[in-house]
Parts: structure tokens; sequence; C-alpha cells
């Protein structure tokens, strides 16, 4: 409580500029093609007529009309822009409180070369869409030299679990993790460590999709996050350098990081790319205390551990798009990582004790264990104009490889309870070399039927994954231990047909139906246990979207899908990993997909407070680290299991606060009400419990280019599965400075600055009572320098119907 109050007193003490009275008018107009026809999808910015800074931007809509709401009272333009025609600029008009009628624009067809047009704008932090939250990660100054997963720390409604690798989004398992909207295909593991090296110098932007449509994999019962790269979009050569390092003063802890982009476009051609390196360690402490009752007896396990590690990142990117005709365009990309995780050492101290608290006997296990992972991703685009407006087809196909190597080695010396040695030590080792190879095609069409849109595609997807663990036990030499060594092969086929349509029910109403049919072919192949799962099943999801237009001021939306979970290849795999002789982590071959039915209703009010309320029930519900005992060998593993449902009642409330002109206050709040019920043993589990997000950010502008930002975020207790988990949060602060005519940038930020992110839980329920806490390092102190080289402006080029803006929103969405 005492963390809340500085939250509340840092981050929200702007309640009585809420009351502010700001002038608003609003801004409309329509466009026209050169046979005086309605142009639909036209882009329209409003701008300011002092600078022309980016006020507010859209399309017009399918009767080429276009309507700003809630514009502050000032003089404006506009600009109207379409590829393959001239631009049109308004002239100047004053905005009060009145509605602003503008006269219809007609566009022309156009080559001669425009001239330069510049546009200062910089997006908020935190931008709050109809469908979707985005995270602009790169206007952020306490998001420099951060990580992709400390970045999804401080989104709104995102929690991240360090103690159990796993992701949540509005209180709900069942993340969906794109990149540049691809699916990642890693178990939850792999992919969180993914995430921990990935700087976030590399990323554009975020976006939390809590309710996707038909058009999206059905995958994600919480919705989906997709992380979008960077890629240059200026005409000429031009490019960024970055570097940077952090010291963690708690853990005595550095880090360092580095990326290049270089971007070129001209005509009909833009070849891009960047590389960036990242290195650091980490130091994890964990205690553990656990009680094991058995035959009238109890055990208590009393655990601590450290273990420092190390990590390397590589990473680079690779295109090119190119204009075959004035329909065409073809675009190749091609990326690649390394991963390099080691934990050189480790230890884990336990005593074990009677039930008055009396020492048996004691352990002290030595570990040291890595993970190496490689990665080439290669993807070849086409999209393609048909001569009708509105239609176009778009054609991808994929090939992802990964390659990866894990050790662990444990040697453990057990003592009585007069410290002397008791028994020979114990020494254990595993390895397990694995990949993973994935291949995707997916055809998109799109055409105008009447006054809507519809969409229908196709998708094929085929994973195939290898692991293959060897357990050692040395007695002399060592020896492979059968029972605990496996192999384990999994292969997916996917295939997927969709169907979208969207338009309107009058002027205010518009609507969005869907159909997704998914078919699913899944076998794991336990090869040494010779164990084989083959699953085979077709499900079908809809999606239904609504929108009214109640005034000019309020709109509300409502929408449902049907969303679905399959278990990742790693837990399905039945191996087992150790953290000590009676510490361990299980697989389950017996899993099943998770399925939700998720309804959403959101109101917005003058595209300024954006209000949602959801409901979802969740079956078979996928739950990770759910504690299980050996109870007659004092043992005590966590495996994946399917519970029985979860339901979930969330509110969500985001309002972007304008303080004064220097100072911009987005403010977050989430509540969630979650009820788990299943059965353990033969004891009913059902649990309920209501918790809370709070999320603000504070952006302020100063005089000689300097700029700082606060922001924070506050969880409450929750409860997870079978885990009751203690309040998290922390404060970030950070200072930004542009020089040389701002082509450079330094940027100043602590992370964590009162240290509060830590893990605290419990579960306990029939014979599990297990007590965990856990650190990090989280607390850091981050110094980054950037700078952009080459042509920085929005250069006007030769016009023609290239299709190349839309290219750049293509490479972007795949």
């Amino acid at each position: 409580m005492k963390f809340f109050t500085k939250l509340v007193a840092l981050l929200l003490v702007s309640a009585p500029l809420c009351a502010q009275n700001t002038q608003r008018g609003s801004v409309s107009g329509s466009v026209l093609d050169e046979k005086n026809v309605a142009f639909p999808y036209v882009n329209v910015l409003l701008l300011k007529a002092k600078d022309s800074t980016l006020a507010k931007g859209m399309t017009s809509d399918t009767d080429g009309k276009f309507a700003f709401e809630t514009v502050e009272a000032g003089r404006y333009f506009t600009l109207v822009s379409m590829v393959g025609y001239q631009k049109v600029h308004s002239p100047v008009f004053t905005v009060a409180n009145a509605e602003v009628k503008l006269s219809p624009v007609t566009l022309t067809n156009s080559v001669e070369l425009l001239n330069e047009v510049k546009v200062v704008a910089q997006k908020p932090f935190i931008e709050q869409q109809i469908d979707r939250t985005v995270v602009n990660v790169e206007n952020s100054i306490v998001s420099a030299g951060a990580t992709a997963l400390e970045i999804l720390e401080r989104s709104p409604g995102v929690v991240v679990d360090q103690q159990n690798d796993a992701l949540k989004l509005r209180g709900k398992n069942g993340v969906l993790v794109q990149i540049d909207g691809k699916r990642s295909y890693l178990s939850q593991t792999e992919l969180m460590n993914l995430l921990r090296n990935t700087p976030s110098d590399n990323i554009e932007k975020i976006e939390l999709i809590t309710n996707p449509s038909a058009k999206y994999d059905a995958a994600g019962n919480s919705g989906i996050i997709n992380i979008v790269f960077k890629k240059n979009k200026n005409y000429g050569t031009n490019g960024s350098v970055t570097f940077g390092g952090g010291y963690m003063p708690d853990l005595s802890v550095g880090r360092t990081n580095g990326s290049l982009a270089l971007n070129h476009r001209q005509g009909k051609i833009n070849i891009f790319g960047n590389s960036s390196v990242y290195t650091g360690g980490n130091v994890n402490t964990n205690n553990i205390y656990r009680t094991i009752p058995f035959e009238g007896k109890v055990t208590i396990f009393d655990q601590e551990s450290e273990r420092r590690s190390n990590y390397r990142n590589y990473s680079f990117r690779a295109g090119m798009d190119y204009s075959l005709n004035d329909k065409t365009t073809v675009g190749v990309l091609a990326s690649a990582f390394s991963n390099d995780w080691s934990q050189p050492e480790g230890v884990n101290n336990t005593q074990i004790l009677d039930g008055n608290s009396k020492l048996i006997r004691s352990f002290l296990t030595e570990a040291s264990s890595g993970q190496k992972m490689n990665n080439l991703t290669g993807n070849l685009n086409v999209k393609h104009k048909f001569d009708d407006k509105g239609k176009e087809l778009t054609f991808d196909a994929d090939y992802v490889r990964y390659g990866g190597q894990s050790f662990n080695q444990l040697n453990t010396n057990y003592f009585k309870p007069n410290g002397l040695p008791d028994g020979s030590p114990e020494l254990v080792r595993n390895d397990m070399p694995s990949t993973i190879n994935i291949g995707v095609i997916k055809l998109d069409y799109a055409q105008t039927i009447g006054k809507g849109k519809f969409e229908t595609g196709l998708k094929s997807s085929y994973v195939t994954s290898d692991n293959n663990l060897t357990f050692e036990v040395k007695v002399d030499v060592w020896q492979i231990d059968p029972t605990r060594t496996n192999r384990f092969k999994y292969t997916e086929n996917i295939n997927a047909a969709y169907v979208n349509y969207g338009g309107k029910l009058g002027e205010k109403t518009s609507y969005q139906l869907g159909f997704r049919l998914e078919h699913t072919h899944s076998v794991g192949n336990s090869v040494t246990l010779n164990d084989v799962r083959d699953r085979n099943y077709i499900n079908l999801f809809p999606s239904v979207f609504l929108s009214r237009q109640l005034d000019s001021s309020n709109v509300l939306n409502l929408s449902y899908s049907r969303r679905i979970d399959r278990p990742d290849y790693q837990s399905l795999n039945p191996f087992e990993f150790y953290l000590d002789p009676f510490t361990f982590q299980r697989g389950n071959p017996n899993l099943r997909p998770q399925y939700t039915h998720a309804l959403q209703l959101t109101h917005v009010y003058k595209d300024f407070l954006n209000t949602s309320i959801s409901y979802s029930r969740i079956s078979d519900l996928i739950a990770n680290e759910v504690p299980r005992q050996i109870a007659s060998e004092n043992k005590t593993f966590v495996t994946t299991e399917n519970l029985d449902n979860q339901d979930n009642i969330n509110l969500t409330v985001s309002v972007p606060i304008p303080v004064t002109k220097w100072w911009t206050l987005q403010a977050n709040l989430t509540g969630s009400y979650n009820r788990y019920k299943t059965y353990y043993g033969d004891a009913l589990y059902d649990v309920n419990q209501l918790n809370y997000n709070v999320f603000a950010s504070n952006q302020f502008k100063m005089a000689n280019d300097w700029s700082a930002e606060l922001s924070g975020w506050y969880n409450s207790p929750a409860v997870y599965g079978f885990f009751v988990s203690n309040p998290q949060g922390m404060i970030n602060m950070g200072l930004q400075k542009s020089i040389w005519e701002k082509k450079g940038t330094l940027r100043l930020n602590v992370s964590d600055i009162f240290w509060m992110n830590k893990f605290r839980g419990r579960a306990q329920f029939q014979d599990i009572d297990l007590r965990v806490r856990s650190t990090w390092a989280s607390r850091q102190v981050r110094l980054t320098f950037t700078y952009r080289f080459g042509n920085q402006n929005v250069k006007g080029a030769r016009q023609r119907n290239t299709g190349s803006d839309d290219l750049q929103q293509r490479v972007k969405s795949n």
C-alpha cells in the first residue's frame, strides 16, 4: 500500500486538471475523383497552420467522406493525398466551438515532382485506438536501452510473470505473440528468453489487440501482442546508429547495446536493413519454502538459490520492395538472430526440517546451465491491385528455422545436521539439441462490394520440431539414465480459410461479420517411451463487430469472437528438467486445446476517453506451473494441466489528459475478476479474486530541446491458477536532449527506482503448501545515444500509381 501511495502521488497529481474546459470543434469534408465520384480510402491529414505539425489523420470512408471530431480551437489546414494523384492543400481555416465544413476536394492524376513538405509529429507513448492499444516504443525516453520484455512490463493491461515465464493480457493467459504480424511458434520459455534479449532500439511499436477479427489466427484466448520492428520510410539514403550501456547497482550487473539501420529508397525500389548487438547479465534469487505431509508426518524444505547468468544477442534484418508495374509490388525479407544464454554458476542451498522445524539434513546443489538458439527467417510477398477500385490480392510465403542447444549439470552434496558429509555426491547432467522448421503460405483477397468491404483468404502452416534429451548420471563414469532420457518429435499442420464482410447500416451504424474455419492435425511422438498422440479436429470461429455513432461525441463498439489455444510442443514433451534432486518440471502429453468465448463492449467519448468491459469463458484452461507432489519421496514438481474453466470479467479505462502545452498524462486502469474452477485430485478447487492494474505515463516538453518522462505501473494481488501473488509495481523516469540540429539524441533513464518489481506468491490447497519469493535485475540506470544521418525529411517523389505507400504498411503487417 505504501508503494501505491507513491505511485498515486507521482503520477496522478493532475486530478483537478481534468476539469479543464478546452474549446473543441469538428472538421468535415469529402473527396472526389476526376469524374466527381466519391473517392474512398484517401489519406486526409489535419495540420496545424503555425508549424505544419500533425494534429490528426484518417482515411475517407466508402462514401469519400471524412470528419475530425473534438478538434482543439486553433488555425489548421488539410492535406489530402493518394498514390498516383496530386496532393491538395486546403486554405487555412479556424476551428472554434462549431463544425467547419470544407468544400469538396477533387484529386487529379499527376506525374509531376511535388515540392517538399515537412511534417513534424510525435505520437504519444500510449495510443488508444478503437480496436487496439498501441505502445509507441520509439517515442519513449524511459524505453531507450531496454528490452522487449521490459517494454511489455510497462504496457497497460500486460502482466509479465517473471517467476513462471508467462505473459498475461487483461488478467488472462494465452497471449499470442506476433513479430511483424507473424506468429513466433516458440514455446513459452523460449519466447520469454527471446524477448529478454531483444533490444527496444529495434522496435517501432507494440500493438495490444484484445479481440481480433476472423482475419487473424484463432490462437490467443486473451488476444494478440504484435511487436512491429522499425522500418525507415524516407526517400534517398539515410540511417541511424545507436549505442548505449546500463548498470544494475543492486546486483552489480551491466549491459551494453548497439545498432545500425540503413535505408535506400528511390523510384520503384526500397532496400533496408539493420543489425544489433545486445550483451549483459542478470542475477536471479529464489526462496522456496514448502511443506510436504505424508503418513501423519510433515517434512519442510527451506531453499535459497542464486543464479548468475550472462547473455548475448546478435540480430540482422534486411529486405527489398520492388514495384514491377503500376499494380504489382514484390517484397522479400530475411532476418536472423543468435541468442546465447549461460549460467556458469548457480547455487541452491536447502535445509530439510521436520514438523517442529528441527534440521534433519541439508544439501548444496551447484548448477551450471545454458541455452543457445539461432534463427533464420525468409519471406516473399506479392501484392497486386486490380483495375477496379478496392480489389487487391496479397500472397505471402514464409520459411522459418530455429536451431537450439541446451544443457544443465547438477552437483549435489548432502550434509548431516552437524555439518559433516552425508553420503556420496550426486552428479547428473542433461543435453538437449532441438530444431524447429516452419513453412507458411497465405493468400488474401479484398474487394469493395456495395458500400462494404469483402475479405477472404486461405492459410496453411506446417511445423516440425525435434527435441532429443539425453540424461546422464555419474557413477564412476557418466552413464545414460534410460528412465529420464527421451526423444520427442512433434508435427502440426493447420489449414485455415476465412471470410469477412464489413459495411454500414444507415449513417451511424457499421458492422463486420467474419467466420474462420481451421483444421488441425498434430502428432506428438515420444520416441523413447513409444508413446504417440495423434489429434485431428476441425473448428469454426465466428466473430462479430458492431459500431454505433450515438452522437458527435459518443461511439459504442460491441464485439464477439471464439478463439482457441493449442498446447505448445514443449509442454507436450514428457521430459523432466531438474532444479535439484527434489524439485523439477515435467511435461504433459495429455494436454488438450483450450477454447474461449469473448464478448467486449467499448465506449469512446470524443476520441478521448475509452472505456471497455469484457467477459470471457475459457474451457479446458491450459494452466502452467501447476504444483504436484510425490510425497513418499519428498519431491515437488510443476507441470502444465487443463483446468475445467476460467471466467474473466474485465473493465478498462484509458484517458489521455493534455494537462498543459508542455505536459501530457496518459492514464490506464484495468480491473479484472477471475474465477477458476476444477478438480485437484478428488477435491473441488473453486477460487475467485478481484484485482487491478494501474498504469500512468507523463511526458514533459521543455525548452532548448529538452524533454522528460515519468511513468509507472502497479499490480494488485492476483490469482493465477493455483498461485496467489502479492502486489508488484515500478516507477521509471527519464531525461532526453536533442543535439546537433536534432540529428542526435541523448537519453538517460532509471527504471524501477524503488526496486518494487519482485515476485512473492503462495500456492496452498490440499497437500500443496508452497511459498515463493524471487528477485531479478529490475532496477537499472541506462544511457543511450542515437545519431541519424542522411535525408530525414518526408520528401515528395515522382508520384505514380505504384502502391509504394501501401507496400510500407503491408511490410509492417507482415
